[in-house]
Parts: C-alpha cells; structure tokens; sequence
C-alpha cells in the first residue's frame, strides 16, 4: 500500500510537471518566433523534450508496477529505469543539441530584434518561471514528505528536469537582456550555449544513474553490512562466505547469501533456520523480496553420497553464487 500512495503521489507530481511544461512550451514558442530569440527558443525546445519526458515517466510508473510473470520472475521493476533512461536521452537530443544549434545559427544569421516582441518574450519567461518554480517545490516538497522516494527514477527526473528549467528560464532571460541593452547578439547565443550544457549535463546524469542501476547495481554498502550484522548474529551461523545484493526496481531488491552454519544441526533443523533467517530478513526489510541461502557448511550425519545442503528460504535447492567483490 505504501509503493502504491508513493507511486500515486509521484504521479501528481509527474502530471503537474506535464502540464506546466505543455502550457510553457507553446508560450515560448510564439514568444520566441515574436521576438527571434535564440535563447528564448532554445527554452521552448528544452521545455518540449520536457513534456515528452513526463510522458516516458507516466509510462514507467504504469508499467513497472506490473507483476511478476513466467518470462519475468523478478517483476518489471527496471522498467523505470530504462524509461528513465529514454527520457535522458530525450533530454540531450531534443533540449541539448537544439540549444547548441539555435546559438550558432544567433552567431552565424544575427537574430530579428523586436523590442515590443522582446518584452513579450520576457513576460513569457516571467510566467514561466513561476510555473517551472511550482512545479519544482511540488517535487522537492514531495521528496520531503516521502523520504524513501529520493531513488524513484520518474521522481529524480522530474527535480532535474525542473531545476534545470528554472535555471534555464534565468539564463535565457539574461541573455535576452543583455542582448536588448548591448545590441550584441552574442549574449543571446551565450545563452543558449549555457542553457545546452545545462542540459547535456542533466541528460548525463540521469543517464548515468539510470544505466547504473540497468546493468544491476547493488544496494549501498552500509545497506549490506547492515544485512551481513543480522545474518551473523544469528545463534546457528558461524559465518557470512559471501553475500550478493542486486536492485530490482525502485523498493525491490534480491538478496543472495552463503552461510557457513554451526555443526551438528540435522536436516531439518536447517531447514528450519533457513526459513526462520529468511523470515526475519523480509520483516526487517521488506523490500528483499526475493532472499536465497546457500548453506556451505554439511549437517552433523548428511546422507550418503552428498557432503553440503543447499536449501534457500523456502526450503528448495540454492544455485552456487559467484564471489561479490
């Protein structure tokens, strides 16, 4: 119930983002061609990859909460994170590389000065500015109240998306002023070539951080010390050989250990520990939703023929996990 009151408050906030980007995405545009701003048509573009993005984003909040099936065991968690990824590159493309070129063509063409057409343009970044602003504390207010979600892929995006169009709106506003007073049209083009970097660094980022977490990052290291402590504490481990960790989705995670258990205990009393560790490890943590022991140390008496036991948390048979470095 908590993944989905978070997942529907992210969702607010994903939609308020849309819609203030849309509204200031066509206002830009007239506001831009009005005035033959490069800067403040760099904006409209940086505002366009934006709404497409939160479209990405209502796309990973709907599909990744999918559940688990036969070609997918582990669930559609990751889905975030590749639509996250989409919409990085979104980001670069769309917002990024039309700032650098409207900068050059400002270099290389001039820009169409209209003052009456420039005042325009800057009541357009003005309102603009009070939407990104809004939009922005509505997702930094949101990642106050829901602490956990500071790793919710849609809503990391949406505070970069927002910071980065605040700053944007800033940048384009002073170089439109500086261009009005000085007649240098090289402000202009500053502008949009700082509003570019801007966006290729988000787009960096967040692309970073999403491909991070495709490729199977696991989860922090005081996370798993944490993990390693309740294992070890346990009156029937004698040690933790290995412990691997892998992020699933947004609060889901696998957890995979080799214990080495105390000797003398028969088969079914590791059965037992097994389940009991496995239980205590899901309550504590309920977002390992998927926990597997592998037991290296045999029984007291093991059957013959067989020298260990490997059982995960259910009491089935344990793959051999590779050493995490």
């Amino acid at each position: 119930m908590n993944r989905k009151k978070a997942d529907g408050r992210t969702r607010v906030t994903v939609v308020v983002a849309l819609a203030a980007n849309l509204v200031i995405a066509v206002a830009k545009a007239v506001g831009g061609l009005l005035s033959g701003s490069p800067a403040l048509l760099s904006e409209a573009a940086h505002s366009v990859a934006d709404s497409l993005n939160e479209l990405f984003l209502l796309a990973a909040l709907r599909r990744s909460r999918r559940p688990a099936d036969r070609r997918h065991p582990f669930g559609y968690g990751m889905e975030r994170y590749f639509w996250a990824l989409l919409a990085a590159v979104g980001i670069f493309v769309m917002g990024g590389c039309f700032s650098f070129f409207q900068g050059i063509s400002a270099l290389r063409e001039g820009s169409m000065e209209s003052p009456s057409g420039y005042t325009a343009g800057l009541i357009v970044l003005g309102v603009a500015l009070l939407a990104e602003g809004s939009s922005l504390i509505r997702a930094v207010y949101q990642l106050r109240v829901q602490k956990a979600g500071g790793g919710d892929p849609a809503l990391r995006t949406v505070l970069a998306e927002d910071g980065a169009a605040v700053l944007g709106v800033l940048l384009a506003a002073a170089g439109m002023v500086l261009h009005l007073l000085t007649g240098a049209v090289v402000w202009e083009a500053s502008a949009s070539f700082a509003i570019g970097l801007l966006l290729v660094y988000v787009a960096y980022r967040l692309g970073k951080e999403a491909r991070d977490h495709l490729i199977g990052e696991s989860v922090d290291a005081g996370l798993r010390e944490s993990i390693r402590e309740l294992l070890i504490r346990q009156p029937e481990v004698d040690n933790v050989a290995e412990l691997l960790t892998m992020r699933l989705g947004e609060e889901s995670w696998l957890l995979a250990a080799r214990i080495d258990l105390a000797p003398g205990l028969d088969s079914e009393r590791v059965e037992l520990v097994c389940v009991r560790i496995k239980r205590e490890v899901e309550h504590t943590w309920p977002q390992a939703d998927h926990v597997f022991l592998d037991i290296t140390e045999a029984p007291a008496e093991p059957p013959s023929g067989s020298s260990a036991s490997a059982v995960d948390g259910a009491g089935g048979a344990g793959p051999q996990w590779p050493v995490q470095e």
